[in-house]
């Protein structure tokens, strides 16, 4: 074979080659773009998620302080019912109120 020739053969294998490679690198390129693309999404999606846990965070917060004043009316309302008459102590005592009265007004 002559040198010529192998150089041709060469040269269109070389040519093929390169081809090859330029397709292989834009395929590779497009895929690491579209993985780009993606990781870009998820971290929006991870900082909105971040921000409406902060969101909960603070609500549960409040939550916790509003928990706090209503177990601390509770107790206090607690107290103050210790030192109630309930309804069937009130009918007893109205009942003796009503006759002590009576025997007051016919003395």
């Amino acid at each position: 074979m002559d040198e010529k020739k192998l150089e041709k053969i060469l040269t269109g294998q070389r040519e093929d080659y390169q081809r090859y490679l330029g397709v292989a690198i834009e395929d590779q390129n497009s895929k690491i773009e579209l993985l780009a693309e993606s990781l870009l999404e998820n971290s929006k999606k991870i900082d909105r998620n971040a921000e409406k846990i902060d969101r909960n965070a603070e609500m549960i917060g409040r939550n916790a302080e509003n928990i706090e004043i209503i177990k601390s009316d509770v107790q206090f309302i607690k107290q103050g019912l210790k030192y109630k008459v309930d309804r069937d102590e009130f009918e007893v005592l109205e009942k003796r109120v009503m006759l002590l009265e009576k025997k007051l007004n016919t003395t």
